[in-house]
């Protein structure tokens, strides 16, 4: 296979590290200051977590918008998931590699206020199955599948974002973002794994797979069920949290009723 990590997407990475190094340590806490005056008084930690997240949010929906043109309207990945022209996937993958480049290297900085030994594990892996699309130009269409995964991250940043903020957890946001985040991630992660794992057994025992070569076959099937454990995991979590919010509102509707009534 001939190599193509090309200098356009070594561009886009390396630009893509320094616009999210900015927005961390300079664009964030601009911008936060000024939409919530409870920015400021948010100690250093939940200081540096907010700017983790801000940025974490912005490029959830920059590559996952991107992820649904590629979708809809790339015919080249669409017609040929494995060989597929990758092109474009690889700019919106230089994208993701640069932003988690650099959320590595700051979870690793500052590990006390936001590491998290599941976050490591998760960008390290897509990195090494990223490279794979990236220098090769392979299984483009899979990539860009997993990547629909971003959409849910706005809403699980939104929920830590409100809960700094001291927002009830019976609070009508409190209550639409965390059902919305819930759908979004069972949506985003959990329901799609059935529709992603037939596409790939629909392509075990072809040429295009076998032309694969064994590293690129076990850097698709380990990264996948690696990022998959997790997200099965964070659903769990997800899931538990929302039935706690759900109940504690039907105690309260109910107490309120039966005061009512009294």
């Amino acid at each position: 296979m001939m190599a193509t990590f090309s200098k356009l997407n070594l561009a886009v990475i390396i630009s893509s590290f320094a616009i999210f190094q900015f927005g961390f340590h300079s664009l964030s806490a601009w911008i936060s200051s000024r939409v919530t005056s409870g920015f400021n008084n948010l100690d250093q930690k939940k200081k540096i977590e907010w700017n983790s997240r801000t940025v974490s949010s912005c490029h959830a929906l920059l590559v996952g918008a991107f992820c649904m043109y590629i979708l809809l309207y790339d015919e080249a990945v669409n017609a040929d998931h494995v060989w597929g022209d990758a092109s474009i996937v690889q700019i919106n993958l230089s994208i993701t590699s640069g932003y988690l480049i650099s959320d590595l290297l700051l979870l690793i900085f500052y590990w006390k206020a936001i590491g998290d030994i599941f976050f490591v594990i998760h960008h390290i892996v897509a990195l090494y199955a990223y490279y794979f699309v990236l220098r090769w130009g392979l299984l483009a269409y899979f990539a860009n599948f997993r990547l629909l995964a971003e959409f849910s991250t706005p809403f699980v940043n939104q929920r830590w974002f409100l809960e700094v903020l001291c927002y009830p957890k019976d609070s009508k946001f409190n209550i639409i973002n965390g059902v919305l985040m819930t759908i979004a991630f069972f949506l985003a992660r959990i329901i799609i794994m059935p529709i992603y794992y037939a596409n790939v057994y629909a392509e075990l025992g072809t040429e295009a797979f076998y032309r694969l070569g064994f590293a690129a076959q076990c850097a698709w099937f380990s990264s996948c069920i690696v990022l998959d454990a997790m997200n099965l995991m964070w659903m769990v979590k997800i899931t538990k949290g929302c039935c706690k919010v759900l109940r504690l509102i039907g105690q309260r509707a109910k107490a309120l009723k039966n005061g009512k009534s009294d």
